[in-house]
């Protein structure tokens, strides 16, 4: 028996019983403690910050730091409850999306969509509110802790969305998605295998870049739209912007600078909400950076 998977899935069906402002509170409660812990998550973010905005005085990237390790932790509890309790209760909690006809226009040509959604707010509900305005597909990579797999899964196709493996087989059921004239969700703020990506402009620092994105515009015709949910005081906005036009060249790295300045501007909307403990920066052209190495 893995009595560590059956501890985890045991905590998240606890905490998934919480109505979502408890579920809120215990996870700014955790990201405050790992602040005060001075837990790796802080310390990655703080190098990430200096990075992405050298320009900024150090007190200000210091007071982002602690409030993206406490937002990531808020999300980790939130998505407890979203995955356990029923989508009429998450929905409940959306007070209001903004450019919502993006998305919705896009669904009624007939035209497939490609929603890019960075790691901003709470990902998670932003990814059961697509599948209610039409069929949508995501990639799902199952956990390591196997006992969690069937309580993710669960939520995150509460809504009706199709999920389709890490693999072959799953791009091409993106592309098939599209071609239908349906959603497909993409994370686009990960960092690739080098088979899988070129670099490209982020944040001024040439970075390990997805081309799924481009492909999957490359081979359908597809329209483009960044979105995430931003966390406000009792519940969330769901925010949905253009891409540029540049998205759609053929040249590849035209198309991929053009994704990264996309997530960018989702950033600028919530900085202080981004997940800034990833370790995004871990390869440049030349090789590995070393920039996360500890002293």
């Amino acid at each position: 028996m893995d009595i560590k998977g059956q501890l985890a899935a045991g905590a998240l069906k606890l905490i998934g019983q919480l109505p979502l402002k408890w579920s809120r509170r215990l996870g700014g409660f955790t990201g405050h403690c790992a602040v005060a812990t001075r837990a790796n998550s802080l310390r990655v973010s703080r190098i990430n910050l200096a990075h992405c905005y050298p320009e900024m005085q150090e007190k200000a990237r210091e007071q982002l730091a602690r409030q993206s390790v406490v937002n990531t932790a808020m999300t980790g509890f939130e998505v407890a409850s979203l995955w356990r309790q029923s989508w009429s209760l998450a929905e409940d909690s959306i007070e209001r999306i903004r450019n919502q006809q993006l998305l919705t226009e896009g669904v009624s040509e007939g035209r497939g969509v490609l929603v890019l959604a960075p790691h901003i707010g709470n990902w998670e509900i932003f990814g059961q509110y697509l599948a209610t305005v039409g069929p949508t597909t995501s990639l799902y990579a199952p956990p390591k802790i196997e006992a969690l797999d069937s309580l993710i899964r669960a939520g995150r196709e509460k809504t009706g969305a199709n999920l389709v493996p890490t693999n072959v087989r799953g791009v091409r059921a993106l592309l098939k998605a599209l071609k239908a004239g349906g959603i497909v969700g993409v994370l686009p703020d990960q960092e690739p295998d080098l088979s899988g990506g070129e670099f490209a402009p982020f944040f001024g620092h040439p970075t390990l870049t997805m081309t799924l994105a481009y492909n999957l515009i490359q081979r359908t015709g597809c329209k483009v739209v960044f979105g995430f949910a931003k966390r406000l005081e009792q519940g969330f906005e769901l925010v949905l912007l253009p891409a540029e036009e540049a998205i759609y060249s053929e040249e590849a790295k035209v198309s991929l600078a053009a994704l990264n300045r996309g997530v960018e501007a989702c950033i600028a909307e919530a900085p202080e909400q981004y997940q800034w403990e990833y370790k995004r920066f871990r390869r440049a052209p030349e090789g590995r950076t070393g920039l996360y190495k500890k002293n």
